[in-house]
């Protein structure tokens, strides 16, 4: 799974301080979700979606193996 979040919260200027506090996960976990580390849950890739009023495929790519 390819995660374009921090590309996506650099161009709109917004700090992992600022999705830490509202998604209220720790630093590390955005840190994580970043650096292709760690996936998310569903719920919470959702979350970072609604919060960034996008869709959640535009931020988390999946590579359909069904294609």
């Amino acid at each position: 799974m390819e995660c374009r979040l921090a590309e996506i919260r650099k161009k709109n200027k917004i700090g992992q301080a600022y999705l830490v506090e509202k998604l209220g996960v720790s630093r590390q976990s955005i840190s994580s979700i970043e650096n292709g580390k760690t996936i998310p849950s569903l719920d919470l890739a959702m979350d970072i979606a609604n919060l960034l009023d996008m869709p959640i495929e535009e931020i988390f790519i999946h590579e359909n193996k069904f294609k």
